[in-house]
């Protein structure tokens, strides 16, 4: 059996640990609210995000953190972005030994943009490091706490943790897929988010399949040139953590990023969307990180770039729509 401690208590993480729970893994979940904790605890559920979801009676819940440190053989690190460095500095300070973390987590770190496999590497210290992988893909925390048919990628530099995500994770209806292409597997998760943001905007404004098709091909192509940029393989983006997760991500309700651009498309601002949504959006920071890294990287981005205008220069959105459609004429 082992001791696996998750980082942070929102959907997608629940849902994680519902899954290890359930696989044998003897599973403790971290976070700072005490209503949650005590839920999950007391009720077996997490009545914040997944309310109606009765979740595995072994899975235990603590707001300690040092309780939360000491109990983990392998951390599950589903925090949002912006969040990392801070949580993982303190876990780092309780540390005795070296350990091994699995993120979650889809973004791009502002300022440093930084991948989250970088920011954990950087803030664990050697001594207690043991390596780090990603689990990514097409998988929405409601349907995979319901059993819903699922498959995803593990990757690692290491191909000894992509097998160790594999084995903890894998059961009958979520299947994991091994991907030695760390950097195409963190980027593809990240970057769709900006696509997904968009395509909310689309169907909010009232445009059809067409719009739709086009902005995720057009989105898929400038995620391969930025990831390939950076050194990852153009084929990783083909699947299930490129082309599998910005299908899934730009197309469902379920998807807080597409919510938040119907809402904008619908003519809210970004304010006033962002107080609606109960969860932390990562495609509103991660465009911020990747407009400006397509700027240093000098890689074209055209739809990135006009969603950080509507985003952080309002600019209007029907008028950044035609200016992607009345761009230079161009060969595929």
């Amino acid at each position: 059996m082992t001791n696996i401690t998750v980082l942070g208590m929102g959907s997608f993480g629940t849902a994680l640990a519902n899954v290890l729970a359930e696989n044998g893994s003897n599973v403790l979940m971290w976070g700072k609210s005490e209503q949650s904790v005590n839920d999950l605890n007391t009720k077996h559920r997490n009545t914040k995000y997944l309310k109606d979801i009765d979740l595995e009676p072994s899975i235990k819940a603590t707001s300690n953190l040092d309780e939360a440190v000491r109990h983990a053989d392998v951390y599950v690190v589903a925090l949002p972005t912006k969040a990392i460095r801070q949580v993982l500095t303190d876990v780092n300070d309780k540390l005795d030994s070296k350990k091994t973390f699995i993120h979650v987590a889809k973004g791009i770190e502002n300022d440093t943009f930084k991948r989250v496999s970088e920011m954990i590497e950087e803030t664990i210290s050697p001594e207690y490091f043991e390596g780090v992988g990603v689990l990514s893909g097409p998988s929405h925390a409601e349907e995979v706490v319901v059993k819903q048919p699922t498959t995803v990628a593990a990757s690692s530099k290491q191909h000894r943790i992509s097998q160790l995500i594999q084995d903890l994770f894998m059961n009958e209806y979520l299947r994991v897929y091994t991907n030695d292409d760390l950097v195409g597997v963190e980027l593809g998760g990240a970057l769709k988010n900006i696509i997904a943001l968009a395509s909310g905007i689309v169907s909010g404004i009232g445009y059809g399949d067409n719009a739709k098709a086009a902005l995720m091909t057009r989105g898929l192509a400038e995620i391969s040139r930025l990831g390939e940029k950076l050194g990852a393989d153009p084929m990783t983006f083909l699947g299930l953590g490129g082309i599998g997760d910005l299908i899934v991500t730009c197309t469902s309700t379920h998807s807080r990023n597409y919510t938040l651009g119907y809402k904008l498309g619908q003519g809210l601002t970004l304010e006033e969307a962002l107080n609606e949504m109960n969860m932390v959006v990562e495609g509103v920071y991660t465009t911020n990180s990747v407009y400006n890294l397509a700027l240093r990287e000098d890689v074209e981005m055209p739809i990135t770039e006009a969603l950080y205008r509507v985003l952080f220069e309002d600019a209007p959105v029907k008028d950044s729509v035609k200016a992607l459609m009345g761009r230079t004429k161009k060969s595929e």
